[in-house]
């Protein structure tokens, strides 16, 4: 398996705009992040989760030709407004796009982007092929994934295990028995917004508390604000096997 981050960013992305501060400043490329997005290589599949306000520019930027499905973590605009992008896989793919999610989810897309849905449909938008997504396990065209349920606030997430690699963005809260699924990870991507508790995300030492309890081998931090501070002044204060994630880090498992 071949892990790509899209994008590390939470839903302004790094530099905001406007702002001045240290991170925002900062020419290091670390510290540029977009809205937040993995691809999966696994068993000769591409698959994307989550399609950003930034999809086209990181699919161009990584230079992902095929894409053979999306799945989503929730309907926040900063994970869903790029859908409209999978067109040019239509074109190039001739084929419709699958994608999974759970039954809200769904329904969110089936407004945002009434167009894809409509009885009537207007030449060259998207093509979709929708599937509903329960908390179990399924098949994303053979690969087979995990959704742990995790709590943004008090809206419903899923994160995802794929083999030994799990995926969770945008929670500040796991049940005991979801945690379960998580354990034996070798990998563990997670959500670190700031260094401040806040209302639906994990602070940093949050996250670091909850994968130091489960223990994978390594770990990276994702859907990251600029006040969680600068790339090479928070990372030496981590353990040694959680990193901060950024945009283009690939990792093979």
């Amino acid at each position: 398996m071949r892990i790509t981050l899209l994008g590390t960013g939470t839903s302004q992305g790094v530099p905001v705009i406007g702002c001045t501060c240290e991170v925002c400043r900062s020419v290091d490329y670390r510290d540029k992040r977009l809205r937040v997005s993995v691809h999966l290589q696994v068993d000769g599949k591409s698959i994307i989760i989550d399609t950003g306000p930034d999809f086209r520019q990181q699919v161009l930027r990584e230079r992902i030709k095929t894409l053979d499905a999306l799945v989503f973590t929730h309907e926040h605009k900063d994970h869903t407004a790029g859908l409209d992008d999978i067109r040019a896989y239509n074109f190039s793919q001739h084929k419709d796009m699958p994608i999974y999610a759970e039954e809200r989810v769904l329904e969110q897309l089936k407004k945002e982007f009434s167009y894809i849905f409509a009885d009537y449909k207007y030449p060259g938008i998207p093509q979709v092929q929708l599937h509903t997504v329960r908390n179990e396990p399924f098949e994303v065209e053979g690969v087979s994934f995990t959704p742990i349920r995790v709590m943004h606030y008090k809206l419903p997430v899923f994160g995802y295990r794929v083999g030994d690699f799990t995926y969770i963005t945008d929670a500040n809260f796991i049940s005991e028995a979801e945690k379960e699924k998580v354990k034996g990870s070798k990998v563990v991507v997670l959500n670190a917004l700031r260094q401040e508790p806040h209302i639906s995300h994990f602070s940093l030492q949050e996250a670091v508390n909850l994968l130091e309890e489960l223990q994978p081998e390594q770990a990276y931090l994702t859907h990251i604000s600029h006040l969680l501070g600068q790339h090479r002044e928070v990372e030496p204060q981590l353990p040694d096997f959680i990193r901060l994630g950024y945009d283009g880090l690939q990792l093979e498992l």
